[in-house]
């Protein structure tokens, strides 16, 4: 675990030394933490410089949150997005500190999100599009609220996205995430998403298929 970081994380360094590897961050979901998706890193391909890190928020009795969900009589729960965007820009700082630190490839950044995770690869990649270049968001949503201002005209052609969601998720709708492709296409990015017939998790089928979206991709 590094402390000198502005996240703690955990790496996975590739198989053969690189000089400049291309690099995946995985970024947990809520109440979870950074050993979470690291359990992804032996399947994936071994050029991979792979970081998993942790959320900066504390949760009792256990776990990490990259931003508060808070629960109201009248409104049901909603997302802290103050803290969201702290988070956001968090992830960004991380980023350059990972690129100056690390033997990675400056120009193959790649997130890869669950839930929480996933929502801030969105609005991280949709905020600072040069520092990305592959996405993949499981199992999350678009929330407009925490992603920069004006980023709409932002460049966008060298971002590519892979969005999946379990068709019975019981955390995030189904509906919530069905309206990210038609939203990234108004963008011109682009993009594929999937459904599987699971609740909030990854399928295995939903694994290799994403693990091929990448490998094509670094």
């Amino acid at each position: 675990m590094t402390t000198e970081f502005s996240l703690q994380h955990i790496i996975r360094k590739p198989k053969k030394e690189l000089s400049k590897a291309p690099v995946l961050i995985l970024l947990h979901g809520y109440g979870s933490d950074e050993n979470d998706l690291f359990s992804f890193a032996e399947e994936l391909p071994e050029d991979l410089f792979i970081i998993s890190a942790k959320a900066p928020y504390t949760m009792q009795p256990y776990g990490n949150a990259w931003y508060a969900i808070h629960w109201d009589n009248n409104d049901g729960k909603f997302s802290d997005d103050v803290q969201a965007i702290t988070s956001r820009d968090t992830i960004r700082d991380f980023i350059d500190e990972v690129i100056e630190k690390y033997p990675v490839d400056p120009d193959n950044i790649n997130l890869l999100g669950f839930s929480q995770g996933s929502i801030l690869s969105y609005a991280v990649a949709l905020s600072y599009p040069q520092k990305i270049r592959n996405v993949i968001a499981l199992s999350g949503y678009v929330n407009k609220g925490i992603i920069s201002k004006g980023f709409e005209d932002n460049d966008f052609s060298n971002l590519s996205f892979y969005c999946s969601h379990g068709s019975v998720d019981q955390v995030i709708p189904v509906d919530w995430a069905r309206k990210t492709k038609p939203f990234l296409d108004e963008l011109d990015i682009e993009n594929s998403y999937s459904e599987f017939p699971v609740g909030h998790g990854v399928a295995p089928q939903n694994f290799f298929e994403f693990k091929d979206w990448l490998i094509k991709r670094i």
